[in-house]
């Protein structure tokens, strides 16, 4: 039985290393960096951030990170940002990248936000078919500055 839950500070390991385990993420991925339990400390204390893992008998195999924005804008609505959506190799296809965006869903819904947005690299033509089937549109253009 997989359970969706909140990270915690043991998990990060197995989150870089889905992180790392495709082409994009084995460029920019360093896993054994200290860097990363800086940041999971910094996700943990904000109450608008939410970095979860999907775990199958105690097994972290799936993972994404939710983010709550407030805004102004559809009268003063928060949005949800869905990010680093990732399924450990000998998971992928069996239904749990569903599970965990269905659940943030949820739980963007819950939390009361207006909507919920994510981004996906232009190249990974499978996953745009992936968030499609899950009711997403592809409606912006989104642009992004790296330093």
């Amino acid at each position: 039985m997989v359970e969706i839950r909140r990270a915690v500070a043991a998990d990060v390991p197995a989150i870089v290393s889905m992180l790392a385990d495709d082409p994009l993420g084995a460029a920019r991925e360093r896993p054994g960096d200290p860097s990363y339990a800086e940041a999971f400390a910094e996700i943990d204390s904000d109450p608008r951030q939410v970095l979860a893992v999907a775990a199958n008998g105690g097994e972290v195999v799936g993972t994404l990170q939710l983010t709550f924005v407030p805004g102004l804008s559809r009268l003063g609505s928060t949005r949800a940002l869905i990010e680093a959506v990732r399924v450990r190799s000998d998971q992928r296809g069996s239904g749990l990248g569903g599970d965990l965006v269905r659940w943030a869903i949820e739980t963007a819904r819950a939390r009361g936000a207006a909507l919920v947005q994510l981004t996906t690299d232009a190249t990974r033509a499978d996953a745009h078919r992936f968030y499609e089937r899950l009711g997403f549109r592809a409606t912006h253009v989104g642009m992004k500055l790296i330093f």
